[in-house]
């Protein structure tokens, strides 16, 4: 598990190069000149200035400074710099990519865990019961609820929820962010895709194992119906489950582009949209290295998640094939 373990820690650096290098060549394809002041261009002389000050003059001298001063682990120890240097932001000049993104990835972050908790308390214990009760006005409804939330995409469901809690019962805030009445809307909205996944997916496994014969053999010993289930079945069945929540993790902790835009919350989201529209190109590459490395470590605990829902699983012999 250990060499499984270190040998994916080492793959990381190569697979965040190859995303960095697209990422920059999407990046400088996008016309316009990022270097203005409202609505009027810099002068000649002092756009040539700000471009090499930033090392935008050459795209690829560019490319190869931000890749060399990424990592400063001489600097970080001795506390001249931090560790990972994401580099100054062109657009917000007295900021770096890493004070936005410090500011910024908790609020996602929070958001996410929010979302994901929702999302597993509800999906788990409904698949479960769905899968129970086969064919009964839960299974359908269940199912047909869970078709709705995989369907309908989040700034539907959003604005749905926005008007209906704010607008019409007035029990909650339109938007912001800082206490927790502004929590409950986005998370909720955030959680709906990944709960009717989860639903579904608990629902299938469900549906595999309590057709397997040791789940029978169980049953014939006399085990009451709910330690079969809960204790037995859900185990094996929760895999396809486990599966999914790895990337679904990730999306949610980094936060949501339409959810943050829809309720005014500032996270990181808000921040790689900017970047976009401003051709901001370190806060770009910044956040969507950020975005890459979350979601690969969260793979790699998905991996080892598995051997510890079923230790009959090698992930090394696995991740071989």
């Amino acid at each position: 598990m250990w060499r499984y373990i270190v040998k994916r820690l080492l793959i990381i650096p190569l697979v965040l190069w190859v995303i960095y290098t697209i990422t920059f060549l999407m990046a400088v394809s996008i016309p316009g000149n990022p270097f203005k002041q409202g609505e009027r261009a810099l002068s000649p002389d002092v756009q040539r200035a700000v471009e090499a000050q930033y090392k935008a003059d050459d795209n690829w001298i560019f490319y190869w400074q931000y890749l060399k001063g990424l990592f400063q682990p001489i600097k970080a120890y001795r506390g001249l710099g931090p560790l990972v240097d994401l580099g100054p932001s062109w657009q917000y000049r007295d900021w770096t990519c890493n004070q936005i993104i410090g500011s910024s990835l908790p609020v996602s972050v929070g958001l996410g865990l929010t979302a994901m908790l929702i999302a597993t308390s509800v999906g788990i214990p409904v698949g479960v019961i769905s899968a129970v009760k086969r064919n009964s006005w839960f299974d359908y409804t269940s199912l047909g609820l869970a078709l709705v939330g995989i369907s309908l995409p989040t700034f539907v469901t959003g604005t749905a929820l926005l008007i209906f809690f704010t607008i019409k019962l007035t029990w909650l805030p339109v938007g912001g962010w800082g206490q927790l009445s502004h929590l409950w809307l986005p998370a909720v909205t955030l959680s709906l895709p990944f709960m009717a996944y989860i639903a579904r997916l608990t629902r299938m496994g469900m549906l595999d194992v309590l057709a397997s014969d040791y789940i029978r053999t169980a049953q014939a010993k006399g085990l009451s119906q709910k330690k079969i289930i809960w204790k037995h079945a859900l185990k094996n069945a929760f895999l396809p489950v486990v599966s999914f929540l790895g990337p679904a993790s990730a999306a949610a902790l980094t936060g949501s582009f339409v959810i943050e835009s829809i309720f005014n919350i500032p996270g990181l989201g808000q921040h790689f949209v900017a970047g976009v529209q401003n051709r901001d190109r370190a806060m770009i590459l910044g956040t969507v290295l950020v975005y890459s490395t979350v979601l690969v470590l969260f793979n790699l605990l998905v991996d080892i998640t598995y051997t510890l829902v079923d230790p009959r699983i090698d992930v090394e012999k696995s991740g071989t094939k």
